[in-house]
């Protein structure tokens, strides 16, 4: 062989490689994406989060206020509704300071709870004690402990006027997000990110997508993110998806990062004549969004079952009332519901069917009243 033809041939070989290391790359990201999705497909297990207590002799004659960032999202007020019906079993009276987001109605909240003599405040997911800190304050010197919960990442540092937190893994959610998106589009995802960026756990969320798809999806292309504030969903999440899958034709994925969220995402998707043809994935597992699985609007939604949430919030309310160690996270396992399972859900879905039911004896028994 001449020395040309070596060159040649290893030319051609170095051309080869060129062509067919992208696609080895992708395909390795795909398997990774793959093994880190197989956890949340199977049925969520329950741990304990403490030691085992009295329960109601811990929260006797003990009042909770919770405030949502909005009572018009359905997922904070399934919540907010089971923890009533918790508390209520245990002795716990929990009531709703419902608002339409705006920071001044929060305000008002701490000053009912101070005035109305609230043991607890608890604040859930979404209103940054940062942003009332004032109020944390006043109300902490007024004897009425405040508490965040499904709010922080654990990678956050929480105000240190509050009383507890319950952090949960945001940051997780987005590569679950993303894994789902690189395995559900063979890696070549076009996608239309929807977020709420002056949410503090957005950030954390986001992070965890970009990252995950960096690493596993080098391919999978965010073509346009969608920011819009939590009191303006109503108003701007359903026209600005029409003009962006207008504009962006090859968009084949919209992922709103919460389900509420979905309620006008659906209707952007029929109107632009998308609906069933572009995937949808996202976070929460609030029932109606499991009923749009069902009906094939929706592709997945990571779930947390809202009953799980209010007794995992109840019990770490009851530890801080009584000065026991708090949980270091909302100890709630994560859920893949999609086409395949979104049926055990219930027809309609329900807050706490699909998940099983160990929590609910689980945790009565660590109360002492099971």
């Amino acid at each position: 062989m001449t020395r040309f033809a070596k060159l040649s041939l290893a030319a051609s070989a170095l051309a080869m490689f060129a062509i067919t290391a992208p696609a080895q790359a992708d395909e390795a990201g795909i398997a990774r994406a793959k093994e880190r999705l197989a956890p949340y497909s199977e049925k969520p297990v329950f741990t304990p989060p403490g030691e085992a207590f009295d329960m109601k002799k811990c929260v006797a004659g003990k009042k909770m206020l919770a405030i949502p960032n909005s009572s018009a999202n359905p997922f904070l007020k399934g919540i907010i509704d089971r923890m009533k019906v918790v508390g209520k079993d245990v002795g716990l009276e929990v009531a709703e300071w419902e608002n339409q987001g705006q920071p001044s109605q929060w305000v008002q909240g701490f000053d009912f709870a101070v005035r109305d003599k609230f043991d607890v405040i608890n604040l859930i997911s979404g209103i940054s004690p940062d942003t009332v800190e004032p109020q944390v304050k006043a109300a902490s010197e007024a004897g009425v402990k405040v508490t965040t919960s499904h709010f922080y990442d654990p990678s956050f540092k929480p105000n240190p006027l509050l009383s507890s937190t319950l952090p949960i893994g945001f940051n997780e959610i987005g590569k679950i997000l993303a894994n789902w998106t690189t395995v559900n589009t063979n890696g070549k995802a076009k996608i239309a990110l929807i977020t709420s960026r002056e949410v503090p756990p957005t950030i954390p969320l986001v992070d965890g997508f970009m990252s995950e798809l960096k690493e596993n999806c080098p391919d999978c292309e965010i073509v346009q993110e969608i920011n819009v504030g939590v009191a303006e969903w109503g108003t701007k999440i359903q026209t600005s998806l029409q003009s962006t899958l207008q504009a962006n034709p090859n968009i084949d994925v919209v992922i709103p990062i919460y389900d509420s969220m979905s309620q006008f995402v659906v209707p952007a998707l029929r109107l632009t004549g998308k609906l069933g043809n572009v995937k949808v994935a996202t976070f929460n597992g609030t029932p109606f969004v499991l009923d749009f699985i069902q009906q094939g609007a929706i592709s997945m939604d990571i779930g947390e079952s809202l009953d799980w949430i209010a007794y995992a919030t109840v019990d770490a309310t009851a530890r801080d009332l009584c000065g026991l160690p708090i949980p270091k996270k909302l100890n709630v396992p994560f859920y893949i519901f999609d086409k395949d399972n979104a049926a055990t859900a219930g027809t309609p879905a329900q807050f706490d069917t699909g998940y099983g039911d160990a929590y609910i004896s689980g945790f009565r028994k660590i109360w002492g009243i099971e």
